[in-house]
């Protein structure tokens, strides 16, 4: 029988909640696109190219290079969720890259080789939406009432 007191747990701000949530979404997300079924297609399947047919739920074009990408936005969010800082930055700038990419998904033409990653009209609504939330989340959750940002 241990005498040691267990130290006591902090508890996670509302954004390292919201990194946390955010890691494990982009997780289960990078996991289902290598699930056969899950993924429609999936034998269609390659590392990176607008080749691909395999969509995730059926909906959103997926290859072996956006999974992975998935997974590591994921691990990120896990890892950055540790610190309201870290987690306040995995979401700003986690959004800024999901905007970025909804920018190239507009520019591109999604049968060329340009779209490497590769994406469709419905990754692309995707993106934005993703990209405006993390940002959202990451600038929201840091302010106080008042207006002003909370200490880090």
């Amino acid at each position: 029988m241990s005498t040691h007191a267990r130290a006591p747990r902090t508890a996670r701000t509302p954004v390292q909640q919201a990194a946390l949530i955010v890691g494990v979404v982009f997780l289960l997300v990078g996991v289902l696109g290598f699930i056969p079924g899950v993924t429609t297609h999936y034998d269609t399947m390659e590392f990176a190219a607008h080749h691909s047919d395999a969509k995730l739920l059926g909906v959103f074009q997926v290859s072996i290079l956006h999974n992975l990408v998935h997974l590591a936005f994921g691990l990120a969010g896990l890892a950055l969720s540790r610190t309201a800082s870290q987690a306040r930055l995995y979401l700003l700038v986690g959004g800024a890259i999901y905007l970025v990419l909804w920018l190239y998904g507009l520019i591109i033409d999604h049968d060329s080789a340009a779209n490497f990653v590769p994406v469709n009209t419905a990754d692309n609504w995707l993106h934005l939406v993703l990209g405006l939330g993390m940002i959202a989340l990451g600038a929201l959750l840091t302010r106080r009432r008042d207006g002003a940002r909370t200490a880090m």
